[in-house]
């Protein structure tokens, strides 16, 4: 018997020494993997969440919504990111609309609109690796124009876009106007230099992935790109992109909440374009949060990411001029340049208001009847760019 023992230590050493070290790569990988860096004082983590404590007295350069000094100083570091999310039938329920700090909606083709969420001080909560944003969908230049306002260089990310659209060796089957991706290379965004366009395309799965069965059915491939919007800026902080240049940005005004009493409006809706129900978006007034809630295509809109109807404190209405379509592509071209009427919403009033943008670079301004700037109540704003001439019906 004790021969035999003798014979198998070498055996139990070995297994003592694979355990250990199995052990201790278990230990060290799983520990180094579930460190959360100190981001702010008396947090608590819940889902990847950072709870942040303390007074909410720093206000956001974008829509000027209160947050602790721990999440200013994360976002301080990075610049704003700018997503293409598509509204079509089949990507809904969305995710992270919720988490963007301004909100873009217009017509892509056919009718059908695309949102462009603005990605900074919200987003800074969020610290879980995991695909947060999307469908994600492609590029529109009139939604260059407005991602122009927030940087020279904006972290702009998408799947693709209009462009020259040619056979091989043939032309152009689109309209010149309407090529997007030939913009972007014009503005810079694709200089080794700067590098700031985060087409999908020349991105790794880290940054965005295809989940065809996100909410459990199954969809068309068009509609299952999900990106990680804290991905995205660990890569534009590796391009030397990590810091912003707020001398370029042009803020808006912001003002705390003055309710009307009583409303002069309990809900607005409209269509983008006539008759096309499932685009259909309706803003319900809540007296109580003195916010907006959005309905889309007849139906609360839901982000899949909180499973929450969406809200907004200020819904601006920007007509602009429709052209198009444009080719036989089915695109589109709105004047987002130049100026025009408007309408907002906030405080349960309607304000009738207009609007100015002298160029691609400058930021769109909203001015009152008496022609000052409109100050924006804090917290998220949709701008919402309509073709001239559209209906807003008000329910009181």
């Amino acid at each position: 018997m004790k021969r035999k023992l003798f014979l198998l230590l070498p055996y139990f050493g070995s297994y003592l020494l694979a355990a250990g070290l199995a052990f201790w790569g278990f230990s060290h990988f799983v520990s180094q993997a579930s460190v959360v860096q100190p981001l702010a004082d008396n947090k608590t983590v819940n889902k990847g969440v950072i709870r942040f404590s303390g007074p909410r007295d720093q206000a956001c350069p974008l829509n000027g919504e209160y947050f602790t000094k721990a999440q200013q100083q994360i976002w301080q570091k990075r610049r704003p990111l700018l997503v293409m999310i598509e509204n079509h039938k089949q990507a809904r329920p969305q995710s992270g609309l919720s988490r963007a700090d301004v909100v873009y909606e217009a017509v892509a083709e056919g009718g059908i609109t695309r949102f462009m969420g603005v990605y900074y001080c919200r987003a800074a909560k969020q610290v879980s690796r995991t695909y947060d944003v999307g469908p994600v969908r492609s590029a529109r230049t009139y939604f260059l124009d407005w991602a122009s306002e927030y940087s020279a260089y904006p972290l702009y990310n998408h799947v693709g876009g209009a462009n020259c659209s040619a056979p091989s060796g043939g032309r152009c089957t689109s309209d010149p106007r309407a090529q997007a991706l030939e913009q972007i290379d014009r503005y810079g965004w694709l200089s080794p230099k700067h590098h700031s366009d985060m087409n999908q395309f020349a991105l790794r799965y880290r940054q965005c992935r295809r989940e065809p069965e996100r909410d459990g059915r199954l969809r068309a491939t068009e509609h299952t790109m999900y990106c990680n919007t804290r991905a995205l800026w660990d890569l534009a902080a590796k391009r030397n992109l990590a810091g912003w240049d707020k001398d370029y940005f042009r803020p808006w005004k912001f003002k705390n909440d003055q309710k009307a009493n009583p409303p002069q409006m309990k809900k607005a809706s409209f269509y983008f374009w006539p008759g096309y129900n499932a685009y259909r978006v309706g803003w319900q007034y809540d007296p109580a949060a003195n916010d907006y809630r959005r309905e889309n295509g007849g139906s609360p809109q839901i982000d899949f990411s909180t499973g929450k109807q969406l809200t907004a404190k200020t819904i601006v209405l920007q007509f602009v001029k429709q052209i198009g379509p444009v080719d036989g592509h089915m695109h589109m071209l709105y004047g987002t340049i130049g100026r025009g009427k408007a309408v907002v919403l906030e405080d349960g009033r309607i304000i009738k208001a207009s609007w100015r943008k002298p160029a691609r670079q400058k930021r769109t301004i909203f001015y009152d009847n008496r022609g000052q700037e409109i100050k924006f109540n804090r917290g998220q704003i949709w701008i919402e760019a309509l073709p001239i001439g559209t209906k807003i019906n008000y329910e009181s």
